[in-house]
């Protein structure tokens, strides 16, 4: 049998074996009795599969969050792509790896390589004028590499894959330091706002392969843990001007724009008015052009989009 293609690259008609990472196992009953529904992922994307034979054997085979080799043919199901799997089991790393199994093959990634990420945020933060701001930035950011360098952006709204939140920060890095030059606006404080907005994600989210909220995620969340994290940094670098300090914090805590959206305060500065929109500009696009990448429906226009709440078009080409 054929190895299966990467899952950007599946069709109804594709038939074979292949390595995935399972990311969701939900045990469903439906009209035949019960079945297995699936997230499978791999570097290229996700896809929805489903096990309806042997259940209650296959169903002990692997867990949620492992790797697993399945057999496997396309299928669409309401218009959509997913897998009907044959087989299914846990891999095993050493035995697989000489058929080819590699982690790395399994876990969604940005599509930029991450040191190349990391260097151009580096140099961003080497280019902040103000002494403070910079010294600020490069105790948090070294503080944290370990993870900011790989952590997700979400767990499933935006850039929800290895190195996303990275990716999402240097992007809206390009765009404040534009908006910062067009509208006048400070900015070191907003190239600040930019790094450190989401910082509280690295406690917000648990991150190995899949991810996952935790404890104090979920009873805080990552707009006051972020805050708290910028507060307690600035204290322990000597004479730090307490009016950046406090607007620092504020892009921080406004970033989501409303308080409707999870901001504790909203916008009140230039520069929280500048952040806040790059911010939301990047997570929408990112949800546009993903949700025109999976769509694989007839006509100029997508199926409809319940957190965009619109169909999309789909331009020649896409």
């Amino acid at each position: 049998m054929t190895q299966l293609p990467r899952i950007s690259e599946l069709t109804g008609a594709a038939n074979g074996w292949g390595y995935f990472l399972c990311a969701k196992k939900e045990l469903r009953s439906g009209k035949s009795g019960h079945y297995l529904a699936l997230v499978l992922q791999d570097i290229s994307g996700e896809v929805k599969a489903k096990v309806f034979q042997d259940v209650e054997i296959l169903k002990d085979e692997f867990d949620a969050g492992e790797f697993v080799k399945v057999q496997a043919r396309g299928n669409l199901f309401n218009q959509r792509l997913e897998l009907v799997i044959d087989k299914i089991r846990r891999v095993h790393a050493q035995r697989d790896a000489l058929e080819g199994f590699r982690e790395e093959d399994c876990i969604p990634c940005a599509p930029r390589p991450i040191e190349e990420m990391w260097q151009e945020l580096e140099a961003h933060i080497a280019r902040v004028d103000t002494p403070a701001v910079r010294e600020l930035l490069t105790r948090i950011v070294s503080k944290q590499a370990d993870r900011l360098r790989i952590w997700p952006a979400a767990q499933t709204v935006h850039h929800a894959y290895r190195g996303g939140l990275l990716e999402h920060v240097l992007k809206i890095l390009e765009s404040v330091i534009f908006l910062a030059d067009a509208y006048g606006a400070n900015k070191d404080v907003l190239v600040a706002g930019a790094i450190l907005h989401d910082i509280g994600k690295l406690e917000e989210l648990a991150y190995s392969v899949t991810t996952e909220y935790t404890v104090e995620g979920n009873l805080i969340g990552h707009i006051t843990i972020g805050a708290a994290m910028v507060r307690d940094t600035a204290r322990e670098i000597p004479n730090f001007p307490h009016e950046i300090q406090v607007q620092i914090e504020h892009l921080v805590l406004s970033h989501h724009g409303e308080r409707a959206l999870g901001s504790p305060v909203e916008p009140m500065t230039v520069e929280a008015f500048i952040l806040a929109s790059a911010d939301d500009l990047d997570a929408r696009i990112h949800q546009v052009r993903k949700h025109i990448e999976a769509d694989d429906s007839d006509g100029p226009f997508t199926s409809f989009h319940r957190r965009l709440e619109r169909v999309l078009y789909k331009p020649s080409g896409s």
